[in-house]
Order: structure tokens, then sequence, then C-alpha cells
């Protein structure tokens, strides 16, 4: 089985590092983790010769108003029309469960773009719930978890025994946040096809450095042994 590897970037100086490390896909947020704007996501998209994701995102919450909604349809089209492949977004109620309305209804703008569940899932209050939930979203081919709001340091336990508990559910994980390398046989074991790296793929895994292709490669190598 191919594993499909991601790699987060901010800038186009990080897009040669991803792309020659043998990254599957690149994806996109601003160096807040918010939406890109559109002259820095056009500056990536033209230098990508592999997909790229870009997040929809416009506050540091899971929640969305009616405005904002309107704002990211119309920066979600703007993407795709510069050539994105897909997006991410995540949004849950005041509930904690996934606002399935709101995600409904954004795909729906979005027909055939394929997207990521980002990240909200981890802070949902019954997770066995939400992946209930996403399930029934259509266009939805991969949701962004740790099994924890604090990372895989945390999480790691209960992500995998999910994954273990639920072929489908495991076929769309894309674990990221605090990915060490010897989580992914495991977790590659109980199903996970497709895995995320961040400040692992920079030099002192920080985002003050640019994506490198040593790193990037080195978890090309892992994922591909």
């Amino acid at each position: 089985m191919s594993v499909l590897l991601e790699v987060a970037i901010r800038s186009e100086r990080d897009v040669p590092g991803a792309q020659e490390g043998g990254a599957d896909r690149m994806f996109l947020t601003s160096p807040e983790g918010l939406s890109p704007d559109l002259t820095a996501t056009s500056a990536v998209l033209r230098e990508a010769q592999i997909p790229v994701r870009v997040m929809l995102r416009l506050n540091d919450s899971f929640t969305t108003t009616g405005g904002e909604f309107t704002r990211l349809v119309g920066l979600a089209e703007e993407y795709v029309a510069l050539g994105a492949q897909g997006v991410a977004f995540g949004f849950l109620d005041t509930d904690l469960e996934v606002d399935v309305a709101t995600c409904r209804e954004l795909a729906e703008r979005l027909p055939g773009v394929p997207w990521t569940f980002h990240d909200a899932i981890d802070s949902c209050l019954d997770s066995r719930r939400a992946w209930r939930d996403l399930l029934k979203l259509s266009g939805l081919d991969a949701v962004h978890t740790s099994g924890s709001p604090r990372g895989l340091g945390v999480g790691y336990d209960d992500l995998l025994a999910a994954a273990q508990a639920d072929p489908t559910a495991a076929a769309l994980m894309l674990p990221g946040t605090d990915l060490l390398p010897e989580q992914v046989p495991w977790l590659a074991r109980a199903g996970v096809g497709q895995f995320h790296v961040g400040v692992q793929a920079r030099p002192g895994a920080s985002f003050k450095a640019y994506v490198d292709s040593g790193h990037v490669r080195s978890w090309r190598l892992l994922l591909d042994s």
C-alpha cells in the first residue's frame, strides 16, 4: 500500500524542500495557522508540482459566523481557481460536537473539491459520535487528528485504538501533531495510510526554519519501508 506524506508549508520558500524530499501533498496555512492571503497562496501554487490543500479558517476557534462563512466560500473558490487541489476546515458547535450542518454546507458549495477535517475532532467530547458524524459528509478524505488536543504525545494510544477498532476511520486518519517515527509502523499496521508532518520537516523542529528536503526524505523513506 502506498502511504501518503503531507507536509505543512507556510510560504513558497517551503515548496522546494517538500517536493525534493518526496512529499505527496502540501498543506498551506498562514504563519498563524489560518487561511493564507491570496498573494501567498498564488506564489505557492505557481511553484507547486504536487497537490496543495489550503486552510479555511478565519479565527483561532472551531466556530464561524454567517459573515465569515461567506468569506470562507469565496476564499475557497479563489484557492481552487488558483490551482489548489483541496481545502481543510473543521467546525464544532457549542456542545463540542461536529458542526455537521456548517461542514456539509461548505462542502456542498465546493462540489468535487476534496477536503480535510482539520484538528477539531480532537476537541470533541465524544470522539465515537464525531467519527459517525464525519462519515456522513461528502468529499471528506482525510481527518487531521492526534487523538488529543495536546498532540500525539498524549493521544497516541487512543488514536491507535480507534484505528484498530474501525477500519473506515483508520483509512481517513491523517495523524500529525507531534508524530514520532516510532509511532508510524503501528499506525500503518492499523490501517492508517496517510501522515502529516509539520515542524518535523524543519531543522531544529522550528517554524523559523524552512522545510528541509533531507528531513522530508527521512519521513518518505520511513513510510516506504
